[in-house]
């Protein structure tokens, strides 16, 4: 039995479980191939807190339960320490054009596997904009590429974003009025906020337990042949396609897929934008929520980044819709690709 227990089998067994999952909850009311996405559920939180106004808003309890299960999971191993200070402005940056870039493409590292599991091969433009991404990243991590060290912290800077996240989960449950919400479109379609929750809680919890990165798997495929993490994308997949069969949800091509567009060109600079960003900040839009859960401050300083990015692009035009691009999408993801061009040729280890 501990023979199976590997590292490898874990990660895999958890890409199961959250394919299934993310898959189940369209069933249980989440939009349409979207039953799951970082950078789509921060939007809708971003509008429920009134950031934005012109896109969808919802809480999306999902989001709150993935911070809280890292916390429970990373105090009961003894994981959580604050630490922080390693450029935050520039976190804070990254972040939010890795927002504007996957709502541009209308997913994240999550939601373009999951697309393409439902039978949207407009998701394949979208994947391999995040392995270019990855690979220019890769250029710069050995190169010198660094962002600085983070120093450790008194415990209390840690506790911050958990706190916070909670204080929103109890506002949603127990003072919904408080919260905007859509009353039409994807941000009206979602599932029981318990149900949400639950889901959050251990995708929250596997994905803490097991580094769980939907662009460090391309990274360390690539960069050091290492399939540890990108067999958690693969079981991801492998998991979503047969359960949206199971449930009647794949419908292959490109045209009329639900939440997406057909603008390959800009699909593909959009996510690698995304995947670069994501490179540099050294995880995906999950992977930086599940570290602002245990203590990471500079991942909550990436995550604040993320809602910011969100409600920016929304605000500005530059996230797309069904119908395509926005008015400044163009103008956002070449000015998003530059800075992390900038920042990877700039932010060099002269020790290394």
């Amino acid at each position: 039995m501990r023979r199976l227990l590997t590292r490898k089998t874990l990660i895999i067994a958890a890409g199961l479980i959250f394919g299934v999952l993310a898959a189940m909850l369209v069933n249980w009311g989440n939009p349409s191939n979207m039953g799951f996405c970082t950078a789509c559920f921060l939007r809708d939180i971003a509008g429920s807190l009134g950031l934005q106004i012109t896109g969808p808003q919802y809480i999306r309890p999902e989001i709150l339960g993935l911070v809280l299960g890292a916390f429970v999971a990373a105090f009961t191993f003894r994981e959580f320490r604050a630490r922080g200070g390693s450029s935050p402005l520039l976190r804070f940056l990254l972040g939010a054009f890795m927002m504007i870039g996957a709502l541009v493409f209308l997913g994240c590292t999550v939601r373009a596997p999951l697309r393409l599991a439902g039978g949207d091969l407009n998701a394949i433009t979208g994947i391999a904009g995040i392995i270019l991404g990855v690979i220019i990243g890769i250029v710069f991590l050995r190169g010198g590429f660094n962002l600085g060290r983070a120093a450790r912290l008194p415990a209390a800077a840690g506790w911050v974003m958990p706190a916070a996240i909670l204080g929103v989960l109890l506002l949603a449950i127990f003072v919904p009025g408080f919260i905007f919400k859509s009353q039409s479109g994807p941000g009206f379609l979602h599932a029981a906020l318990w149900i949400s929750i639950v889901v959050g809680l251990v995708v929250g919890v596997l994905a803490q337990r097991t580094r769980m990165c939907f662009a460090g798997g391309w990274r360390d495929l690539i960069m050091v042949r290492d399939t540890y993490l990108f067999s958690g994308i693969a079981a991801f997949f492998v998991a979503a396609l047969i359960t949206n069969y199971a449930l009647g949800y794949v419908h292959w091509g490109f045209e009329g897929q639900p939440i997406a567009h057909t603008n390959h060109l800009w699909n593909f600079f959009s996510m690698s934008l995304v995947g670069l960003a994501a490179t540099l900040l050294g995880g995906c839009p999950l992977r930086q929520t599940i570290l602002s859960g245990e203590g990471d401050t500079d991942a909550g300083v990436t995550f604040l980044g993320m809602l910011v990015g969100a409600a920016f692009a929304h605000n500005f035009l530059l996230a797309a819709s069904a119908k395509g691009i926005g008015a400044n999408s163009e103008i956002a993801i070449i000015l998003g690709l530059a800075f992390c061009l900038i920042i990877g040729f700039m932010m060099k280890d002269k020790t290394a």
